[in-house]
């Protein structure tokens, strides 16, 4: 995330994701959709998108294949558990602006990638890795006059450990209990993303004042390990993302932002539809009202029929048959109505609801934004110069205290000398 302080922090977070989550994430990452809520995505630039691996399929199609195959076990799973990880790695926009772009970009990327089968455990884990290239980034874009993208790679992968099973204690060979009986691939995100010990430099592990073991935050090992890869690969000039900051907060705020947008857009989607339903619905109703009073004229001669005469009858019995008909669909349709109607209202509450999360999320969004934008760049930027300025006046003050001291010059002779020019 950018500071404004001219700094190049790398970026990592981990989403969990449940199969329901899954299925939108694949929408966007793989770029299925006809329309975004992120306006920024310029699908003129979709085929600049980069595969590091390629889906072969369906993401939880592959998932179940790769259960039927034995590669991985939902032994223990419970129903409607988080199988599914997004890696999501970032660095500021203008890092790429700076050192060549789209082409630097897909060489960092291809890079960070390799930490991503480091930290997954193995590229038979890992379902799809993509650079996504097309989405620009508005702020730089108006203050430079000219389109910068943010480039940022997305790893969707099954968060799995190895999993010893060993022989229970009613095994009829008792050589056998508690000996390993088997080694499973375990989905378990819990489990792939506990807490680590904290070590020390010496690499024993740091233990607080009463003896327990200090733990360092899952989150936090994986801010490490994508920074010490990318330092490894040659890339000096970033840094780590701060430790404690708003910025991995904030990161995550606008991730939650974008899949909410996501999902009340699919939702709007589909109301729309029903509504146009219901509009159609309304059309065969109204057909069906105009033959209902007819048909309770009918039920009045038919219980009064001493009070007409037969000739002021005017229909026969098919005609009577065919608006009892008309009258049995009308009340149907007024069924499936009522039922629609509900349907609507409940669609219509629950973006009510979201609505009113984005507005949440949105307004908490503009406060670490606020923050943000108080360290303005271009004033950052002045106050720098000033300082170098002031620092190339003392280190030049320095220099020449120094060579007086090595030719053994009176300094305050030629301090005098300096003044008076």
């Amino acid at each position: 995330m950018a500071r404004g302080d001219g700094i190049n922090r790398t970026s990592a977070r981990n989403m969990r994701m449940t199969t329901d989550k899954i299925i939108n994430a694949q929408g966007h990452n793989e770029r299925e959709k006809d329309s975004y809520v992120n306006q920024d995505i310029v699908p003129e630039r979709r085929n600049m998108n980069v595969h590091f691996k390629t889906p072969t399929d369906s993401y939880t199609a592959m998932f179940d294949q790769m259960v039927a195959d034995g590669i991985i076990s939902t032994r223990g799973l419970k129903a409607g558990a988080e199988k599914f990880g997004e890696l999501i790695f970032d660095v500021n926009s203008a890092y790429f602006y700076n050192n060549g772009g789209y082409d630097f970009a897909k060489k960092f990327y291809a890079d960070a990638y390799q930490a991503a089968i480091k930290i997954v455990g193995g590229e038979q884990y890992i379902l799809s890795a993509v650079m996504h290239a097309d989405e620009r980034n508005r702020a730089m874009s108006e203050a430079l006059g000219q389109d910068v993208y943010h480039y940022h790679l997305h790893v969707v992968y099954i968060p799995v450990v190895e999993k010893e099973i060993r022989w229970s204690k009613r095994c009829k060979d008792e050589a056998l209990r508690g000996t390993v009986k088997e080694r499973i691939i375990q989905v378990s995100m819990s489990k792939k993303w506990d807490s680590k010990p904290a070590l020390d430099e010496n690499g024993l592990e740091l233990r607080s004042k009463s003896g327990k073991p200090i733990l360092k935050k899952s989150y936090s090992v994986l801010q490490d390990d994508f920074f010490n890869h990318m330092r490894a690969a040659g890339y000096s000039d970033i840094e780590r993302g701060e430790r404690g900051s708003s910025e991995e907060h904030l990161t995550v705020t606008q991730f939650k932002v974008e899949r909410e947008q996501e999902r009340l857009a699919d939702l709007t989607e589909q109301t729309q539809q029903k509504e146009a339903e219901a509009a159609a619905l309304d059309k065969k109703i109204e057909k069906v009202r105009q033959q209902k009073v007819d048909i309770e004229s009918i039920d009045k001669i038919e219980a009064k029929p001493m009070m007409l005469s037969p000739t002021k009858v005017s229909i026969d019995k098919s005609e009577y048959e065919t608006l009892a008909n008309a009258a049995k669909k009308y009340y149907a349709q007024e069924k499936r109505e009522s039922k629609l109607q509900k349907m609507l209202d409940a669609a219509n509450k629950l973006i009510s609801e979201l609505k009113a999360q984005i507005a949440s999320l949105t307004d908490e969004l503009f406060k670490y934004k606020s923050v943000r934008n108080k360290l303005n760049s271009i004033g950052l930027e002045r106050e720098n110069e000033e300082l170098r300025r002031k620092t190339r006046q003392y280190e030049s003050v320095i220099d020449k205290h120094k060579l007086w001291h090595l030719f053994g010059v009176d300094h305050s002779k030629e301090q005098a000398r300096d003044d008076s020019r």
